[in-house]
């Protein structure tokens, strides 16, 4: 489908075709005219579908029809600083020639960011998107008016969830109009999404795009590794073929400093990103990525939703996830759009069978990739089985738990 059959205003279809979208993904093509018509809608598709696209492109086209009055007209909720920063920029490009405006509420800069805020929030914005904590305190001090308040999207709205912010989304529902329309857009759809959704949507239309399943271009495959093994395995994946992006997923801080120093020390062009950073600092290893002059990023969960890179050729998950659905998110950074992409996981023998969860969920088994010959021997695969943490003739003796 066409972005032109949508009937959007001129001004954003310039947008739409100066940036070079041409045909609308499965997610939009069911979404925007449902949102168009003024319907309540929970969205839940995979990550990299065009999920962003399919609530900003009719809420930008519903604010252009209903004019600028100076008011904020949308607010946009999500889980992190990056997928706030992502939408933003993916906002000034649709809204470039309609004069719609937007602003980034996020936590983690200095005073004079708050004050910026502060200043945009009280003389005028039609759109607003921001993390729950930071919405709060601006929400706190009183200036903040949301009277004219048309439409509100959560937006990751499981993570939101996962990350302890119910009490927080419900308090800034509270000083939402009830008259408004609602869009919940989410990867997953668990018990407590559905018990939150009855006590903020209106009746709302349902869209569902593969829910709990990474996209089908995605080739998997999983090598089961001893801990001492990882390194030399990461080496060798990264050495075998001219890999131009590569996001390496670690599930702690501590093995995510670890690993990009060891690759650096290899003369890999790596960088890491994680909470201890500062969200400048992050922001300047992301352009680096973005612009090609690093090829590896190193990275905990926090960068598993909230970046918009195109053609990352490689994912590894350093360490199993500790979901499933961590799991779709990290191995969603590769196969955006139309392209193809590789995902790889280490999993040592006490992770076993938190894969063997991640396999049901995915409803098919993933392929077990052999070791090189250089690495040696890793173990078997038996999820069923208690292991213990080292080589079996080795350093450690296999020794079952309790």
């Amino acid at each position: 489908m066409k972005f032109e059959e949508f009937c959007f205003d001129e001004r954003l279809l310039e947008g739409i075709h100066a940036i070079g979208f041409e045909n609308a993904t499965p997610i939009q093509e069911q979404a925007i005219p449902l949102i168009l018509q003024g319907k309540d809608i929970v969205g839940s598709a995979q990550t990299g579908t065009g999920k962003t696209a399919a609530f900003l492109l009719p809420v930008i086209d519903l604010i252009l029809r209903s004019g600028h009055d100076g008011s904020i007209k949308a607010l946009i909720v999500v889980p992190t600083r990056e997928l706030a920063v992502q939408i933003d920029q993916q906002m000034e490009g649709l809204s470039y020639f309609t004069g719609v405006s937007s602003i980034a509420v996020i936590g983690g800069g200095d005073g004079s960011s708050f004050s910026r805020e502060k200043t945009a929030l009280t003389s005028g914005v039609d759109l607003v998107i921001g993390t729950p904590g930071r919405l709060i305190a601006h929400l706190n001090l009183g200036y903040v008016k949301l009277g004219g308040l048309n439409y509100l999207v959560l937006d990751e709205a499981d993570r939101m969830l996962d990350m302890g912010f119910h009490d927080d989304l419900m308090k800034i529902v509270s000083h939402l109009p009830e008259e408004r329309q609602n869009l919940l857009f989410s990867a997953t759809m668990p018990p407590k999404m559905r018990t939150m959704a009855d006590k903020v949507l209106n009746d709302p239309a349902e869209v569902k795009i593969a829910v709990s399943k990474p996209a089908e271009r995605i080739f998997q495959a999983a090598f089961m590794v001893f801990d001492d093994q990882k390194i030399a395995l990461a080496k060798h994946l990264l050495q075998a073929k001219k890999l131009q992006s590569v996001i390496i997923f670690c599930s702690t801080k501590i093995s995510t400093k670890r690993l990009n120093k060891e690759l650096q020390g290899l003369d890999f062009l790596s960088e890491e990103i994680h909470s201890d950073l500062m969200q400048s600092e992050r922001e300047a290893v992301l352009r680096e990525f973005k612009n090609r002059k690093i090829n590896i990023l190193v990275a905990t969960d926090i960068l598993s939703r909230g970046i918009d890179v195109e053609d990352i050729d490689l994912v590894i998950n350093y360490d199993v996830p500790n979901d499933g659905e961590d799991y779709i998110h990290r191995i969603g950074r590769t196969a955006r759009a139309a392209s193809k992409g590789v995902a790889f996981t280490f999993v040592n023998e006490k992770e076993q069978r938190s894969f063997q969860d991640i396999e049901g969920l995915l409803g098919t088994p993933v392929a077990k990739a052999k070791l090189p010959g250089h690495i040696g021997e890793g173990p078997k695969y038996e999820p069923h089985k208690r292991k213990g943490r080292g080589r079996p003739n080795g350093r450690r003796k296999n020794t079952k738990r309790r």
